[in-house]
């Protein structure tokens, strides 16, 4: 057992009984509805965002507050049960899926992935026979990020995925450090299918979604076109939001990212986690023990703003002393995050229909109502003064499968760049999101190689540098994923 374990067993787990519900209560009173919607309006306004939802469980009630449009060609008010693309909040439900399997007894999660899927392949044949379920439900597979490749929409989209996977980059061995895998939960979500015998769609809802009568939470295009959707939109050449016409992505992308939900159908979701395992009418989908050993770490993180350790599947944080348990989740241009404190029974979902301002308008509602309904405050740390030496050591272009990240050292500070590679545009049938203009990051204390961007629609994402046995900058990891030093400055 590592030390970030031994933590998590000294912690309550599961103080979610009267004394919790009476500490949530108690931070809450006085907090009127009319508060939320004031301040989910005034941000939304500010950021420019067409649309957006929000909601909040405290004190055993719910609370929602939403703003704006589901799109500026074809305007429809957003309301709580308006859908939108939760992106990688998707991953939740395919972790939760193969916790339920695991409790049936029908998946070891310890077990290596081969043992359900017998025709992986991966560039390397030891990571391959040596990877297992566990790995890939916390980050720690070695997988690089994605393969960005449409399969098509066939029940067999999955295992096509899954059969590229061979061409796909290993960063590490398996087990021996976290680097968030899309590529990984689409794996995962073969297991799923092969397990079950049914499409991995089929099988979430009938292992998850009906059981929890989250009926506004589809995968299919077909069944979201009959409610109302929120689609993303992206600066146009004027800088007004523009509808981004890339709206989803293909369907072997669905275990890891393709989730269509409502902010009421999330909240409904995150009660079932802070809960004892039942769905609708007491009915029992999974212990309780397995909801808990979801939340408790199994990998540090280091320096990055998603969290100080993954749980399975969950990004487990502390702050200002409570323990918070979160995922985001991004799409083109749209964004959500749903962060639930075990503690204080209390939850919070944002969903947003715009870039690059999604995100900050995410976190701002997340901290306001951690401060307002808990008296939780969370802020930003502070980076140190420039240094003109340290900053060039780390300058220069690092790649990962997809992306490009550029850090260029002035004399008075550096800037962090992040890109879709040329290459993976020109190949694109569809519009993909904007890249990240060059914005303000610095270093922050202690070792030095954890940094923090200071602005732009990144502002607040934290990481670190990964250097090799001398010493030297190898690597840097933003959003928990790594990328490659390529070239130095």
């Amino acid at each position: 057992m590592n030390a970030i374990e031994r933590v998590a067993n000294d912690r309550d787990d599961n103080a979610t009984g009267p004394d919790a519900g009476r500490a949530a209560r108690q931070q809450g009173e006085g907090r009127s509805p009319d508060d939320l919607r004031e301040f989910v309006e005034a941000t939304a306004t500010r950021l420019g965002i067409p649309g957006v939802a929000v909601g909040v469980w405290a004190g055993g009630q719910e609370a929602y507050a939403y703003h704006g449009v589901t799109s500026v060609d074809n305007p429809l008010p957003v309301d709580q049960d308006t859908l939108y693309e939760v992106g990688s909040v998707s991953k939740t439900f395919t972790a939760t899926a193969l916790m339920r399997l695991a409790a049936d007894g029908r998946v070891a999660l310890e077990a290596p992935v081969r043992r359900y899927v017998p025709e992986l392949v991966l560039s390397d044949e030891r990571a391959a026979a040596e990877v297992t379920v566990a790995h890939l439900l916390n980050h720690t597979s070695g997988l690089d990020w994605a393969i960005l490749a449409d399969t098509g929409e066939g029940d067999d989209a999955l295992a096509a995925h899954v059969a590229q996977m061979a061409a796909l980059a290993l960063i590490a061995p398996p087990g021996t450090r976290a680097s968030y895998s899309q590529a990984g939960y689409n794996l995962a979500g073969r297991v799923v299918e092969k397990v079950t015998g049914l499409t991995y769609e089929r099988a979430v809802a009938s292992l998850v979604l009906e059981p929890l009568g989250l009926s506004h939470s589809l995968y299919d295009t077909a069944d979201v076109m009959t409610r109302r959707f929120a689609v993303g939109h992206n600066p146009g050449e004027d800088g007004a939001p523009s509808v981004a016409r890339g709206w989803r992505r293909w369907r072997a992308n669905n275990p890891g990212g393709g989730l269509m939900s409502s902010v009421a159908d999330q909240i409904r979701w995150a009660r079932f986690h802070l809960g004892d395992g039942r769905g609708e009418g007491g009915a029992r989908i999974l212990p309780a023990e397995a909801l808990h050993r979801m939340r408790r770490p199994t990998v540090e993180l280091r320096g990055s703003t998603l969290g100080d350790a993954f749980g399975i599947c969950w990004f487990l944080r502390d702050v200002d002393g409570v323990r918070t348990v979160g995922h985001g989740g991004s799409a083109n241009g749209q964004f959500a995050e749903l962060l639930l404190v075990p503690e204080r029974d209390f939850a919070v979902v944002s969903l947003s229909n715009a870039g690059p301002n999604g995100i900050p308008f995410n976190q701002a509602v997340v901290r306001w109502a951690l401060e307002h309904y808990l008296g939780v405050v969370d802020r930003d740390p502070r980076p140190l003064p420039h240094d003109p030496a340290r900053a060039r050591e780390v300058a220069g272009r690092y790649d990962n499968d997809a992306m490009t990240l550029v850090i260029v050292a002035g004399p008075t500070g550096m800037t962090l760049e992040v890109g879709i590679k040329p290459e993976i545009r020109a190949a694109s049938d569809g519009e993909m999101p904007p890249d990240y203009p060059p914005a303000a990051m610095g270093l922050l204390p202690g070792d030095g190689d954890e940094y923090i961007i200071t602005e732009g629609g990144l502002q607040g994402q934290r990481g670190f540098f990964t250097r090799d046995e001398d010493g030297a900058i190898v690597g840097i990891d933003l959003a928990g994923r790594m990328s490659v030093r390529v070239a130095t400055a």
